[in-house]
């Protein structure tokens, strides 16, 4: 498993094609980065594929680098062409060969890259973790227990810097570096056993790691590290860099970062771990039963499938003959006045409640102020599914006049629990209510969401084919060389 020589020596030869590179990029001058995106009216971004950075979700695409790049194309006023890569190999390749604007790919920023590479500003800073299978490896103590480990990660990454200056601390450790790979790809290696031990971002570890319930995380490893995109130095990106620092500037300022962030990260580490791992048993055990009758609702309804599997696993855990204390029954939990509204004769009959549901949930959606654009208008669409349109109200107006912007679900649901506490709820219209629970509930659904999501993102993956040297014993592939 271990190929020490091309896995530690690769990246310090790869870092003198790119200086090369930029030597005889300097002979001619460069043409105006800017100037060629808004000529050719597109911005081309490289990327790599998964559910951290940019995937695709029932035929459109997604994933948070994704959509902060696309809202950099909107604000250049230009088209956007993502173009996936497998590894960061590629990556660096292709835009040193000019074959994209930039990279955007969740990418580090560290002392070996900016020798070669350009970086806009960065965007989000995340810890390096090492993780492991308790099932299979001891906890390592600390660092000084990781030698004796196999360690693999992805080649050219941050965290192959991070191995290489804990080795100037412990001469004896080793590791080897896939090129031909992605995150997932390394998660199925531990989960496998065939590694002991392997650095993701954090972001990334809890993204996938409802997947993977014996994974745990070892330690940190460095200083965390900040995103950016990267640009190359064989382009002129004066201009290029003016914009990207405006449009962060902004997209800070007026909380779209923050609400991306929110969106695809913030609430993985809050959710109950429990819960996640029973969702993914129901999901193998339960879904299939209703999956039909699911997807046939969400094409009437135009909506996507999963979407509205979250919402009738939150209200019933699947169940069409589920009832509360309250009252409320079946599927998609409905009160009898509201099944009436709706036109549902039989709450028990999982088609008619789920058309119910549906029929319900893009009502309230139709109702929301205008000001409320997506995905936030989803967000409160559920809100107001869970605790009604005038509490909903009641908390948009709280959070105003606590100098909060009443159309971003980040800051009215932090306002909503304050509905409990009389101080807030007599300044309202509708009262006192049990705040905490439609943030919960929003939470939940959000969560059982993307895990449909990149539940499917990884079933319907094909792994890329593998470079046989890395994989190699390190004697091996020094005959190879000599051949």
């Amino acid at each position: 498993m271990r190929n020490t020589k091309n896995s530690h020596s690769w990246p310090f030869r790869r870092l003198g094609v790119w200086l090369l590179l930029l030597f005889c990029g300097a002979c001619s001058p460069p043409q105006d980065a800017l100037d060629t995106i808004r000529e050719e009216g597109v911005l081309r971004v490289l990327t790599r594929n998964g559910p951290t950075t940019y995937y695709e979700s029932q035929g459109n695409p997604s994933g948070f680098e994704y959509h902060l790049v696309k809202d950099f194309a909107d604000y250049l006023n230009v088209e956007l062409e993502m173009i996936p890569v497998v590894s960061l190999d590629e990556l660096f390749e292709n835009l040193h060969e000019g074959r994209a604007n930039l990279a955007a790919a969740g990418l580090s920023i560290t002392p070996e890259r900016s020798a070669a590479l350009q970086f806009g500003p960065s965007y989000m800073s995340v810890k390096q973790l090492f993780i492991y299978n308790r099932t299979l490896t001891d906890k390592p103590a600390d660092y000084a227990a990781l030698p004796d480990l196999r360690i693999r990660v992805l080649g050219n990454s941050s965290h192959a810097e991070v191995l290489r200056e804990l080795r100037e601390q412990y001469p004896s450790l080793t590791w080897s570096e896939s090129r031909d790979q992605e995150t997932i790809d390394l998660l199925e290696q531990l989960q496998q056993g065939e590694i002991d031990i392997t650095m993701v971002d954090a972001n990334e570890f809890h993204a996938n790691r409802a997947f993977y319930p014996d994974f745990r995380i070892a330690m940190s490893a460095g200083k965390p590290g900040k995103l950016a995109w990267a640009l190359s130095k064989n382009a002129d990106n004066t201009a290029l860099q003016q914009a990207l620092e405006t449009f962060f500037e902004e997209i800070k300022a007026n909380g779209e970062l923050d609400r991306l962030i929110d969106r695809f990260f913030t609430f993985n580490e809050r959710q109950s771990f429990i819960r996640t791992q029973t969702f993914l048993k129901m999901k193998e055990q339960r879904l299939p039963s209703y999956k039909g009758l699911i997807e046939q609702v969400a094409i009437e309804y135009d909506m996507d499938w999963r979407f509205l599997a979250a919402i009738s696993y939150q209200e019933s855990f699947w169940n069409p003959k589920a009832k509360s204390p309250t009252g409320v029954r079946g599927m998609m939990m409905l009160t009898r006045p509201t099944a009436k509204e709706l036109g549902v004769d039989n709450r028990l009959d999982p088609l008619q409640s789920l058309r119910g549901g549906a029929r319900y949930y893009k009502k309230l959606y139709t109702r929301l102020p205008s000001g409320i654009e997506p995905p936030d208008r989803s967000w409160f669409a559920l809100a107001a599914y869970n605790i009604g349109l005038g509490h909903l109200e009641d908390a948009r107006i709280l959070t105003e006049k606590s100098g909060g912007n009443p159309n971003l679900w980040s800051d009215v649901k932090e306002t909503l629990p304050l509905l409990r506490q009389r101080k807030w709820y007599k300044q309202t219209r509708y009262g006192y209510a049990r705040g905490d629970e439609p943030v919960r509930y929003v939470e939940n659904i959000r969560r059982y969401y993307s895990l449909l999501t990149w539940d499917e993102l990884n079933r319907y993956r094909v792994p890329p084919p593998r470079i046989v040297s890395d994989y190699l014993p390190s004697g091996l592939n020094r005959g190879l060389e000599a051949l």
